[in-house]
């Protein structure tokens, strides 16, 4: 683990009146996919993602001093024990970079504003969720001296250690991670203001297919790029599909931008399937709902298109411009093809947010 943002300097006796904050830290869908890493969660390509706005975590801390590190976790108001050990193991970690953790009690009760098992990235809401709480007590306890951008990488920096994506969650609108432009990292991701007014606010309604738990961890998807017959080739176009995807951004180009971002959710389903061992986690009902946005958008020049997780549900992506329309046709067309007809409706959102 680098130690570029450990602490050195600090008073636990900052802490002796105990410290409560609540933080709200909202998931991310990749339109350029990280599939493949490489030593300590390390991007095998850059990635960019529009961060969410209405899929997030929330959890309340109380932080108290203590001899040694204890962790009282609920989610949802329930003892939950399956995630306190996660919980745990990322605190206990995270120790090398923020030393308090060995001198405090924290009770944590933590809900996500979505079913947990929808596809939509929970562990990038979550690790962003307690990377940015561990931020938010050094910035009692510290006697260092940093602005709020060195505590946004620093939250980045210490998510992607619990899960990679969740690097990106930390930031308002767009985020990128992976050494690639100017100031961009492996270590953290940044955040990307560089796109036409076009693609302010951008929709992302999700269609759930299916709400089964995933037959394939993220872990075990990125171990299978090891090996893969076609790594080298996924990894050069996904670069090439970074670059072509900041230059539809920059300059307003929605057919571009549709192309690539469809391009890279099926070139990242189809790893999988020539994978070994190989998986399909689409379902007949993903491949009627994109056919079906595919032949919406020549019919009527809708600025619509999809993305896909490492899931059989579907990220239906559109301007805000075309809402009205895209809603009525998600309506009609796509919700009797979804589980409990279940379409979750989302936009760009503005990051992690801190209220004491």
């Amino acid at each position: 683990m680098s130690t570029n943002f450990t602490l050195i300097d600090f008073d636990i006796d900052k802490l002796d009146n105990g410290l409560e904050f609540t933080v709200k830290s909202p998931s991310n869908i990749a339109l350029i996919k990280y599939w493949g890493k490489y030593g300590e969660q390390l991007p095998s390509n850059p990635s960019l993602s529009v961060t969410l706005n209405n899929a997030y975590t929330q959890t309340t801390y109380k932080i108290q001093r203590s001899s040694e590190f204890e962790l009282d976790f609920k989610f949802e108001s329930k003892p939950n024990d399956k995630f306190k050990q996660r919980v745990e193991k990322f605190f206990k970690r995270a120790a090398v970079v923020f030393p308090f953790i060995e001198n405090i009690k924290v009770e944590m009760d933590s809900h996500n504003s979505f079913p947990h098992s929808s596809g939509i990235a929970s562990s990038a809401a979550s690790m962003a969720n307690f990377a940015s709480a561990l931020c938010e007590i050094e910035k009692v306890v510290t006697n260092e001296d940093h602005d709020e951008e060195y505590y946004l990488m620093k939250a980045s920096f210490m998510a992607r250690l619990g899960s990679g994506s969740a690097s990106r969650s930390i930031y308002p609108k767009m985020a990128i991670w992976g050494k690639s432009v100017l100031g961009s990292s492996q270590d953290y991701a940044i955040v990307h203001d560089q796109f036409d007014e076009i693609f302010e606010g951008i929709c992302d309604s999700i269609a759930i297919v299916s709400s089964k738990e995933k037959s394939v961890s993220s872990t075990a998807g990125h171990a299978l790029m090891n090996e893969h017959p076609f790594a080298k080739t996924r990894f050069m176009n996904a670069s090439n599909n970074f670059n072509k995807l900041l230059f539809a951004l920059k300059t307003g180009d929605f057919n571009t931008f549709a192309k690539i971002v469809e391009s890279e959710a099926l070139e990242l389903h189809g790893l999988m399937m020539n994978s070994d061992p190989s998986f399909i986690l689409m379902e007949p009902n993903t491949l009627e709902i994109i056919n079906r946005i595919r032949e919406f958008r020549a019919q009527t020049n809708c600025a619509i298109c999809f993305t896909l997780d490492a899931g059989p549900n579907v990220h239906i992506m559109y301007l805000k411009k075309d809402e009205k329309q895209a809603k009525e046709f998600i309506e009609q067309e796509v919700k009797s093809l979804c589980a409990d007809s279940l379409v979750i409706h989302d936009h760009m959102g503005n990051g992690v947010i801190v209220e004491r």
